[in-house]
C-alpha cells in the first residue's frame, strides 16, 4: 500500500473515532455512514462483532417472531407450540426409538472442518447446476407429505420462500399442493417424488402429470417397503383431543381425498401407496416411462448405487427417510462415501437426513455430495410463522453456509474438497 492509501485510510479510521464518540450521533447513524464510507473500499477491514447490532429484546423459551431466531433448531419448539399434538408428532417422529433420527444429526460431530487462511474471499458463489438447471445454492428442499397439517398455506408458502431464496424443491405425491400450483409459486420447475401405489395405472398417471408441468425429474422413493413403527407419533397422538377421523377415516381412497396429485383418478383398486414388492424390474418399468431423469431416493449402500447404475439411474439421494424408515442406526453421512465412491463421478449424488448446520451442508459436498436435502427444518419455520419462517430457515442455513465457505477458502462449489474433512 503507497504512503497515500496509508494516509487516507488513518484519516478515514480517525474519523469514524470520531463520530462514534459524538454525542449527537445514534449507534445506528454511525453504522449507516460507516457502510456508505467504506462502500466500494478494496481494503479488508475488520468484521463487526457489536452485540448491540441486533435490537435489544426479551424472548422467552419460544421465539415469538421468525428474526428472533439464532439457528434453525429455535423453530422446532415454535413448530411444537403452534400445531396440534399429533400433527407435530408426525413431523417429530422417527422410528421405534428415534435413535436412527438422532444419529443422523449426532454423525456430523464426528466430521472435522480443515480451515484455511490467507484466501480473498470476500466474493463467493454457491450456485450448483443439477440437470441443467442452476440453483443458488446447493440446500435443496426434501419432499414432506401434507404440509397442509403444519399451515394451510402448505407447500405454495414453501415454493414461494425457495423461489426468493434460490433453492431447489422436491415436492411429495401427497403434498397438500398440487405440481401446478407448485410450480407457479416456485416459478421454475421442481422436482417430483413419487409414491408408486400398487396399481401401475395410477403410477403411470402421476408420472405424466407431474412431467407434463414441467418436472425435471421423477424421484422414486424406495426405503418405505417394509413399513415402520412411529412410536412418537401414537404417544403425541394420546394427547390430541380432536376427533382425527373428521380427516382420516380410513381406507385409500379417504386418505388422499385431500391429494390434488389424485384428483381425477381412480384409486379403486389401490391398497398401497408405498408399491410393496417392488424389485429392479420395477424401475426398468419406470425407466421406460420417465421421459426425464429418474432419481432414486433410499439408497444408502454401494451394492445398491452399483445396482442402480445398471438400470440407467440419473441420480441418488442417500437417504434413510429422516430417520422415519428403519430403525438401522446408519446415518446418512457415514453412508454417503460409499455411495459416492460406487458411482464414480457417473451420476449426482444428493443427501438427506439430520442437517441442521451450513457445517453439515459443507461436510457433505466435501464428502462427494452433489448437493443436500432438509426437510423438518423448513416445516418447524412453516408451522411456526408460514412463509416467513420457511424463508428465515433457509437464510439461517444459507449464511451459515457462507460463513463455513470462507473459512475453509472456497469461492465456489467446486472448490470444496474432501481434504476440508476429517473423520473419525
Amino acid at each position: 500500500m503507497s504512503d497515500a492509501s496509508d494516509a487516507r485510510l488513518t484519516d478515514r479510521r480517525n474519523f469514524i473515532r470520531f463520530l462514534a464518540a459524538s454525542p449527537v450521533m445514534t449507534p445506528t447513524a454511525v453504522r449507516t455512514l460507516v457502510g456508505s464510507l467504506t462502500l466500494g473500499s478494496t481494503s479488508a477491514l475488520a468484521q463487526s462483532y457489536d452485540v448491540l447490532r441486533a435490537p435489544a429484546q426479551a424472548v422467552g423459551d419460544v421465539i415469538a417472531a421468525p428474526e428472533q431466531a439464532l439457528n434453525v433448531m429455535d423453530f422446532e419448539p415454535a413448530a411444537k407450540k403452534a400445531l396440534p399434538p399429533a400433527h407435530y408428532g408426525y413431523l417429530a417422529s422417527g422410528v421405534d426409538g428415534d435413535e436412527t433420527l438422532r444419529a443422523n444429526h449426532e454423525a456430523f460431530s464426528k466430521i472435522r472442518i480443515r480451515t484455511r487462511r490467507l484466501i480473498d474471499v470476500r466474493k463467493i458463489d454457491t450456485s450448483v447446476t443439477i440437470f441443467g438447471q442452476t440453483y443458488a445454492t446447493p440446500i435443496m428442499l426434501a419432499p414432506v407429505s401434507s404440509q397442509g397439517a403444519f399451515h394451510p398455506e402448505a407447500e405454495t408458502a414453501v415454493a414461494k420462500a425457495a423461489k426468493v431464496k434460490g433453492n431447489g424443491m422436491i415436492l411429495s405425491t401427497v403434498g397438500s399442493t398440487s405440481i401446478e400450483d407448485v410450480t407457479e409459486a416456485r416459478g421454475a420447475p421442481v422436482w417430483y417424488m413419487l409414491y408408486p401405489t400398487d396399481d401401475w395405472t395410477v403410477t403411470e398417471a402421476l408420472v405424466k402429470r407431474a412431467e407434463a408441468a414441467g418436472a425435471p425429474a421423477i424421484v422414486l422413493t424406495v426405503d418405505r417397503q417394509g413399513g415402520r413403527n412411529t412410536e412418537t407419533l401414537f404417544r403425541l397422538r394420546r394427547d390430541d383431543t380432536r376427533n382425527c377421523k373428521d380427516c382420516h377415516a380410513g381406507g385409500f381412497a379417504n386418505e388422499v381425498s385431500r391429494k390434488p396429485m389424485f384428483d381425477d383418478l381412480d384409486v379403486s383398486k389401490v391398497t398401497n401407496l408405498y408399491g410393496t414388492g417392488m424389485t429392479w424390474d420395477y424401475v426398468d418399468r419406470l425407466r421406460k416411462i420417465v421421459k426425464g431423469k429418474l432419481v432414486l431416493k433410499g439408497i444408502v449402500t454401494h451394492e445398491d448405487a452399483e445396482e442402480a447404475l445398471k438400470h440407467g439411474v440419473d441420480a441418488i439421494i442417500v437417504s434413510n427417510h429422516g430417520g422415519r424408515a428403519e430403525e438401522s442406526l446408519y446415518p446418512t453421512i457415514e453412508a454417503l462415501p460409499e455411495v459416492v465412491k460406487a458411482v464414480n463421478g457417473k451420476i449426482p449424488v444428493l443427501v438427506d437426513g439430520g442437517f441442521r448446520r451450513g457445517t453439515d451442508v459443507i461436510k457433505a459436498l466435501a464428502m462427494g455430495a452433489t448437493a443436500v436435502c432438509i426437510g423438518r427444518p423448513y416445516c418447524w419455520g412453516l408451522a411456526a410463522f408460514g412463509e416467513p419462517g420457511v424463508a428465515a430457515v433457509l437464510a439461517i442455513m444459507q449464511r451459515e453456509f457462507d460463513t463455513i465457505m470462507k473459512q475453509v477458502g472456497a469461492l465456489r462449489i467446486a472448490d470444496i474438497t474432501p481434504d476440508m474433512v476429517s473423520v473419525g
